[in-house]
């Protein structure tokens, strides 16, 4: 209904009847907002809530165990311990090694790390996008203002022309009575949902990143530190060794293998310095800042006799990873969108009014009876389009079961991946118990080789074989607490939060 200003031979509309058919129209629209369309929607269930991913002990567990006690390695936590999985901004890995250059290296990672910025970025679009669909639940109101000069013609009778100032606020408001708006509304939250899912899960992977990084900057600097000690031992024996051929009792071939010896071992200085060196570079890099040194640092003997890690982990567990709950909303959005292309092809009902003024001028405009207004009540069927509609529905069927697929799959590699790292954290652990073990054995057999060697019951030969195979065993060990610590920190991204051991 509408009121106009009165032209001459027309009658107004009387005011109880418009201020009737307002309340009247007001009423049905906050009835019919109250009715939607919208089907349930439920994650589908990949594996059973009780089912869980262990690693099996082997049959040598008690030596590797014992071994494991004899390096002070930390024992696994029992299976069945308790998890807490709080995401990866949670910094869970430094629940686990405690080192407050890691520390200090993660959070400036995630503070400056350039794609962390462009993931908020992402994050913060999408967050706008859901508020301008939210928008559209709310009746939209425009000011208009105009001046016109206008001539119309009734019927026979002469133009008649007039001027006119209006001003007026328009209202637009659909009423969302199978809720398309609404499904809009929840599919693009369950969009915002899924990229702060993606946040997550970059974040989760930077976290291991700047692990692995730092954990490899140890290994270089500890192969270093091995190298030239290698080097300082293999000098001094160089040292007696000339002494010993100036006395006469060796030949110059001897000197000459020592002398290959310290040249081997000053070599591995300088390869292990460039690694070093390249490590600080890689880690910049992560944490968004130009190449340079990184002053500080922990050991991995250190970091290891912090990790404790389970032999087992619920399956449930791991529909709390970043990917997998970013899949998940992502079906959810789909399904969200088929409700509302299935309200699509149903009647559309839209409120449209204006309310204002309108006189021959401005002075006069807000004068008695030059009030106007106009409320109407719509309603629009589709009645043909092509086949349109059916060929949108299918395609949203076949959208959703695309996303269905991947949410699936997604859940299946979180559980093959779990099982990988469980596995690996196993045997990695048992190996690097070995290496240490052999370590030991070979240090004690270099020293009573170096003592048989000054006293003059070895030969040069024996020393040397003792060193370099002491050498080449510390180094493994060293590569093998990497190996180990790395293992950890795989598990750390496979269950996509922290574990923390309860009694």
């Amino acid at each position: 209904m509408s009121r106009e200003p009165a032209l001459p031979g027309s009658a107004p509309l009387p005011a109880d009847r418009a201020e009737g058919t307002v309340s009247g129209a007001w009423l049905m629209a906050l009835l019919l907002s109250g009715c939607a369309f919208t089907p349930g929607y439920n994650a589908p269930r990949v594996v059973p809530p009780s089912a869980s991913v262990a690693t099996a002990a082997t049959t040598n567990a008690p030596l590797f165990d014992s071994l494991a006690r004899a390096g002070q390695l930390a024992a696994p936590l029992p299976p069945g311990a308790m998890f807490d999985a709080t995401g990866a901004l949670a910094l869970a890995w430094l629940d686990v090694m405690r080192d407050t250059t890691l520390v200090r290296l993660v959070r400036t990672a995630l503070q400056d790390n350039q794609e962390i910025h462009g993931a908020i970025a992402r994050v913060n679009e999408y967050r706008a996008i859901a508020g301008s669909a939210r928008s559209h639940l709310l009746p939209e109101l425009d000011a208009n203002a105009s001046v016109s000069t206008n001539q119309v013609v009734f019927g026979g009778s002469p133009p008649t022309a007039y001027r006119a100032v209006r001003a007026t606020a328009d209202l637009q408001w659909e009423l969302d009575f199978w809720g398309r708006i609404r499904k809009g509304v929840a599919a693009s939250e369950a969009d915002l949902a899924a990229r702060s899912s993606d946040e997550q899960a970059i974040a989760l992977t930077l976290v291991a990143d700047v692990a692995n990084a730092y954990l490899e900057l140890l290994e270089a600097r500890e192969d270093r530190e091995l190298a030239q000690r290698a080097l300082a031992s293999r000098q001094a024996t160089l040292g007696l060794a000339r002494q010993r051929f100036a006395q006469g009792v060796i030949s110059e071939l001897d000197v000459r293998q020592f002398e290959a010896d310290v040249a081997g071992a000053a070599s591995s200085v300088a390869q292990f310095t460039r690694v070093a060196s390249q490590q600080e570079h890689a880690l910049s890099l992560l944490l968004g800042h130009p190449p340079g040194p990184l002053a500080g640092g922990g050991t991995l003997d250190g970091a290891i006799t912090a990790a404790a890690v389970p032999d087992s982990i619920p399956a449930a567990m791991l529909l709390r990873r970043p990917d997998v709950m970013s899949a998940e909303r992502a079906l959810a959005a789909e399904q969200a969108r088929i409700g509302a292309t299935r309200a699509a092809i149903l009647p559309r009902f839209l409120i449209t009014g204006d309310y204002g003024r309108q006189a021959p001028n401005a002075a006069d405009l807000f004068g008695s009876d030059h009030e106007i207004y106009t409320l109407q009540l719509g309603v629009s069927v589709p009645l043909f389009a092509g086949g349109r509609a059916a060929s949108e529905l299918a395609a949203a069927r076949a959208r959703i079961d695309q996303a269905r697929a991947r949410y699936e799959q997604v859940v299946l590699r979180a559980l093959s991946e779990a099982a990988d790292a469980l596995v690996g954290v196993r045997s990695d652990r048992e190996q690097l118990a070995a290496l240490t073990a052999q370590a030991n054995a070979l240090r004690q057999a270099y020293r009573l080789a170096e003592r048989r060697y000054q006293g003059g019951i070895a030969s040069y030969l024996e020393v040397l074989e003792a060193q370099r195979g002491l050498f080449a065993s510390e180094l493994a060990v060293t590569q093998g607490r990497r190996v180990y610590l790395e293992a950890t920190v795989r598990l750390y991204q496979a269950l996509g939060g922290r574990w923390t051991g309860a009694p």
